[in-house]
């Protein structure tokens, strides 16, 4: 294998996989990157084996071939030489990998491509093509409220179902629910439900862009998300996932009109003054403004107030978690949000037409 590319074009390609790399596992194949020549491309493979990532950059081939090096260290090596660097990679028989630019030469051992576990090969007839910038905004109206908890296994991801022309993500940590739903241009003849795991929807994020497609592939235990130069799968999390359907309350509390930006910066202001023995901030809601406070004795006090529309007849005082607040409101793009309250026991409801619901839970306020 001998290659030519820039230091630009292969640093993009190594920290598109490095993600992948395991960095705990007894298999020393698995702290690898796998590097593929074929045709005029070289394939940058990482996984360990939860997640697969596949990054493709055009380069100069001289032969093909393929072998595998420590990730770590090709990429302090490709990071470390000059901006501009031609580079020049080859492979030798007894794996023992070349980098050379200017007057520098490195030299690194390598493992044969037999020995690195392959990605598995998607059927296409189970696939769903989306756009990049509407799935981009699904994840960041959920993942946050995805669950922290490895002892609920369950919600530590997002949950997808795919059914008709709708694609919903949900995703819950018993504290708040997300929920974003998207009709797709086309009814597809697939029909899953799956949850996605964390590290998987993280990566996920970090590649998908404005512009472009992405196409969806599933088996029994795994998803895979194909882009036009880099390609992720991913192993699913088994479990039936819980009825998230039953905690939506129906649309019968009094709504608050309030400018978005406007209230998160409120929430930012006062969520100055929690701390792990007193998260809750206080929202006093009258007729035309809400009073947004937090009093704690040794710390201090912050009080806000900003102009709402509020079409119930009672005061309402209620306490929520200022992070619950804060994470769905910037991630909001509306410049008005209606928010939902019925009293300070239940729960507070953002609802966005039939698209988007996002439901938080109260918090008791210290007397």
């Amino acid at each position: 294998m001998e290659v030519k590319t820039t230091k630009e074009s292969l640093l993009n390609g190594i920290q598109n996989v490095q993600n992948a790399v395991s960095q705990k596992s007894s298999l020393p194949i698995l702290s690898n990157v796998l590097l593929e020549v074929e045709g005029e491309t070289l394939t940058l493979t990482a996984t360990d084996l939860d997640i697969g990532i596949s990054s493709k950059i055009k380069v100069q081939v001289e032969t093909a071939g393929a072998i595998t090096i420590p990730a770590r260290k090709f990429f302090d090596i490709i990071k470390a030489l000059p901006d501009g660097s031609e580079i020049s990679l080859t492979a030798r028989k007894n794996n023992f990998v070349s980098i050379k630019t200017g007057k520098s030469q490195f030299k690194i051992i390598g493992l044969p491509k037999e020995e690195f576990p392959q990605l598995p090969i998607f059927k296409n007839k189970d696939a769903i093509t989306v756009e990049q910038s509407v799935l981009k905004e699904m994840m960041n109206l959920t993942d946050f409220a995805i669950s922290r908890d490895d002892s609920r296994f369950i919600l530590t991801g997002i949950y997808f179902s795919i059914k008709g022309d709708k694609i919903k993500l949900v995703a819950t940590d018993g504290r708040r629910l997300a929920v974003s739903q998207k009709t797709l241009p086309k009814k597809t003849i697939v029909d899953k439900t799956i949850v996605i795991p964390t590290k998987a929807v993280q990566e996920i994020k970090r590649m998908l862009e404005e512009d472009g497609e992405v196409e969806i592939k599933f088996s029994d235990n795994q998803v895979a998300f194909e882009f036009k130069d880099s390609y992720i799968v991913s192993r699913l999390i088994e479990g039936e996932y819980p009825n998230y359907k039953n905690v939506i309350p129906e649309k019968d509390g009094e709504e608050i009109k309030v400018v978005r930006e406007d209230f998160l910066a409120a929430a930012k202001r006062a969520s100055i003054f929690t701390d792990q023995d007193s998260m809750a901030i206080k929202l006093n809601i009258k007729k035309k403004k809400m009073t947004i406070s937090k009093n704690t004795p040794y710390l201090g006090e912050a009080k806000e107030e900003i102009e709402i529309d509020y079409t119930g007849e009672e005061e309402v005082e209620i306490g929520f978690n200022p992070r619950y607040l804060i994470d769905v409101l910037k991630n909001l793009s509306g410049e008005e949000i209606a928010f939902e309250v019925n009293g300070a026991n239940k729960p507070g409801v953002v609802r966005m037409g039939g698209e988007y619901t996002y439901v938080v839970l109260p918090m008791q306020l210290n007397s």
